[in-house]
């Protein structure tokens, strides 16, 4: 049996699961509402204050949608109680990042500046003190979102392996390399 799929999931309070006929799953939860489409073969349990996932054979199918809808919903229920971060840092000189109204404004060294609008459900905001790079915080509900529009703003421009620049996580290792050596 699958160890993930296998595992409860415990509602914490202010958390309402349903599950509607052609098993569709609603998370409900302090900060907002998320939906999913599960497999029709997989089915989701709501018993009081536990959520679980069961699969009906041991086809190497059901065994893997099993983990995966167990650890969606899971998702799921932690984005509507706390909500998911991503803080990228913008490392350059001269590289600049900030809101104009919904918009988040980017200068990036090319020769015109970018505008991001983030899609519905997704908060952006920037921090910058005087001496280290800005960063850029991405907030939201949905876990695969938010991963994915902090990896469309990194991928304006990757991080570069010679001198650093660019926009990363925070935390983020970058393998540098060296450069040029001068002639003899």
């Amino acid at each position: 049996m699958s160890r993930i799929g296998r595992l409860p999931i415990h509602l914490p309070d202010g958390v309402r699961v349903e599950v509607a006929p052609n098993n569709v799953v609603t998370v409900t939860g302090p900060k907002g509402t998320l939906t999913l489409q599960v497999d029709p073969d997989i089915t989701v349990e709501v018993a009081d204050k536990t959520v679980r996932v069961l699969r009906p054979t041991e086809q190497k199918r059901h065994r893997a949608m099993h983990g995966l809808y167990r650890a969606l919903i899971q998702n799921m229920v932690t984005g509507v109680t706390e909500g998911y971060r991503k803080e990228l840092e913008i490392i350059g000189i001269g590289f600049r990042a900030s809101m104009s109204g919904n918009m988040l404004e980017l200068a990036l060294g090319y020769s015109h500046p970018i505008y991001f609008v983030p899609p519905e459900g997704i908060k952006l905001s920037v921090r910058s003190e005087r001496g280290s790079n800005p960063i850029v915080i991405v907030e939201g509900i949905d876990k695969q979102l938010v991963g994915e529009v902090a990896a469309k703003i990194r991928a304006l421009r990757p991080p570069e392996p010679y001198k650093g620049k660019g926009i990363r996580y925070v935390g983020e290792y970058v393998r540098r390399k060296a450069g040029k050596t001068a002639g003899r």
